[in-house]
């Protein structure tokens, strides 16, 4: 068992602005996701206008962080969002949604390929092995914020929390710390960031038929997703849609597990 490296959610103030590791995250995503952008930049041919690789980030980075919120508020905060509007602007407290975010993104593909005269599945091809790093990112925030955190469980690195800094950890135990939780911040970061960071890249460094790479993307994501949300605590203010361990994550993501096999055999089978 393991406990908790309590670390201080921000890294930095200076005066009234204070500067928290769940957004640097992000923002070291983003760098680093740029950076292999450029250097693939040939599989789409913008080696010759660099330009445009900026641009593409700027529209896939405002794709996130909008639809993020936007998903997290209608997905898993709408009770709140009611009682406080401005509960929207709070991205600092943490709570993104992916499906909110891949909702985002693929629409700023699409508003990109119009405007510069790319295909969008030839953009979320390109864009498809970036995504892990982002993922990988958000996830290492989510751990250092203390949230999404996994069921009990009786393994060598399960973690215990501070129960008076992660109250929704505890489960009103009234105890000093948590039982000891799986990690499910860091299994996610593993899954969907490492491994799925690695099979894309892998796959897409040699030629594929257009939509594959997007179509393994969804589906590999929706298969990590889905097996994670088994350990992983559900949303206190909605817990269990059915068979005490159903999830809204596990609901979101059936639709990706079916679309990213729809694509992969559309994409064999139109190059066949």
């Amino acid at each position: 068992m393991l406990s908790y490296p309590d670390i201080d959610p921000v890294i930095f103030s200076v005066g009234p602005l204070s500067i928290h590791w769940y957004g640097f995250m992000y923002l070291a995503g983003f760098a680093v996701s740029w950076l292999l952008m450029r250097l693939r930049a040939d599989r789409i041919g913008l080696e010759q206008n660099p330009q445009r690789i900026d641009d593409l980030l700027f529209y896939g980075a405002l794709g996130v962080i909008v639809g993020g919120r936007l998903g997290y508020v209608l997905f898993y905060g709408m009770s709140e969002f009611l009682i406080n509007p401005l509960y929207l602007f709070k991205i600092w407290d943490g709570g993104m949604s992916f499906h909110g975010g891949l909702i985002g993104v693929l629409l700023a593909m699409w508003l990109f390929g119009r405007s510069a005269g790319f295909r969008f599945f030839e953009l979320t091809d390109f864009i498809a092995p970036m995504v892990p790093v982002g993922l990988f990112a958000g996830r290492i925030g989510n751990f250092i914020n203390g949230e999404l955190w996994g069921r009990a469980a009786d393994l060598p690195w399960a973690v215990q929390v501070p129960c008076a800094r992660f109250p929704g950890a505890c489960g009103g135990l009234g105890s000093a710390f948590s039982p000891p939780l799986h990690p499910s911040q860091l299994y996610e970061a593993g899954l969907e960031g490492v491994l799925l960071f690695l099979v894309l890249w892998l796959y897409s460094m040699r030629p594929r038929p257009v939509m594959a790479v997007s179509g393994l993307f969804l589906f590999c994501y929706g298969l990590f997703r889905f097996a994670v949300e088994f350990v992983r605590m559900p949303d206190a203010h909605i817990g269990y849609l059915a068979f005490d361990w159903f999830t809204m994550g596990q609901l979101l993501t059936l639709p990706m597990l079916a679309m990213g096999a729809v694509l992969i055999s559309m994409a064999y089978s139109r190059k066949k």
